[in-house]
């Protein structure tokens, strides 16, 4: 079996897959995106185009303007066909299990106006499902916009692979430190009935055992998080807060009506928007627990 690049005993093996990494990392969303006739069904080309941009950058966009942009089945085919099939559902998700994002105050609904993405405030960088249990890991993700908003709500992008790449190159023992099982601990979630959601700790980078893809579980948030108190994990969260604050791999995206994001649950922020009657941002969200899937397709 190869040596895992992510072995932090080999180097030569490391230094071969970052350079190839970083050499083929799109430098702009714009190279991302790609125009889908139909998502629902499709073709070797567009399925082939799909593929190259997500073992680039662990991801895509795609584009299907001329498409009813509010149609559920289109986030929800398209992730099908890339392997995407065990769906969370969770108590703020639709009955589908995908989730409508949009503000709460637009939504009628007061439970998700305690929750940040059910807001107009910015979101800050995380990987989505941070706060899971490790046999519940979110691997992959799609984010659907059925309408934008009349200002703002860009979302940010980062590979994770590329995250590991720059803090494994300022300093090894950091991501050493960030693979640790108590790296980032999230306290339980209490409510009325007493734990709505136990106490979690993990790592932040993890290597998936039988298939050796790296998985990351991070939040840049700092309430209702606890980080291990030693010297080199403290050092390596804030190195890794520096390189997500100016990295040069950023990938600035703003989803239009009938676009949309599929991922390896990559690192990802939104900034703050404002609504219009005309324009009240809702975007589909499906989190997964499975990763995208490229198997080899018939001619």
């Amino acid at each position: 079996m190869t040596a895992s690049p992510f072995d932090l005993a080999n180097e030569s093996g490391y230094r071969a897959w970052r350079d190839a990494r970083l050499a083929a990392y799109p430098r702009s969303a714009d190279e991302l995106v790609v125009p889908l006739a139909d998502p629902r069904q499709l073709t070797a080309a567009e399925f082939a185009a799909l593929e190259d941009r997500c073992a680039r950058a662990n991801m895509a966009i795609y584009s299907a303007p001329h498409l009813p942009a509010a149609d559920k089945s289109i986030p929800k085919e398209l992730g099908r066909q890339l392997g995407l099939v065990r769906l969370e559902g969770n108590y703020l998700a639709d009955e589908d299990g995908l989730s409508s994002i949009t503000p709460a105050d637009d939504a009628g609904s007061g439970v998700r106006g305690d929750f940040i993405p059910y807001t107009h405030k910015p979101i800050n960088w995380h990987t989505d499902g941070y706060y899971n249990a490790l046999d519940r890991r979110i691997l992959g993700m799609t984010l659907h916009c059925a309408q934008d908003a009349e200002s703002g709500g860009e979302n940010d992008l980062l590979d994770h692979e590329i995250a590991y790449i720059q803090l494994r190159d300022v300093n090894p023992d950091y991501v050493a430190a960030l693979m640790e099982p108590d790296a980032m601990t999230i306290p339980a979630r209490m409510d009325e009935d007493n734990v709505a959601r136990p106490e979690q700790s993990g790592p932040v980078f993890a290597v998936d055992p039988a298939e050796g893809f790296l998985v990351m579980r991070y939040t840049a948030r700092t309430r209702s998080i606890v980080w291990k108190a030693d010297a080199v994990t403290q050092a390596a969260v804030k190195t890794l807060a520096d390189i997500l604050a100016s990295s040069e791999y950023l990938l600035t995206a703003r989803l239009a009506p009938g676009m949309g994001l599929v991922c390896n649950n990559v690192l990802h922020t939104r900034s703050g928007f404002t609504d219009s009657p005309g324009h009240r941002r809702l975007l589909y969200r499906g989190r997964y627990y499975d990763r995208l899937r490229f198997p080899a397709r018939a001619a």
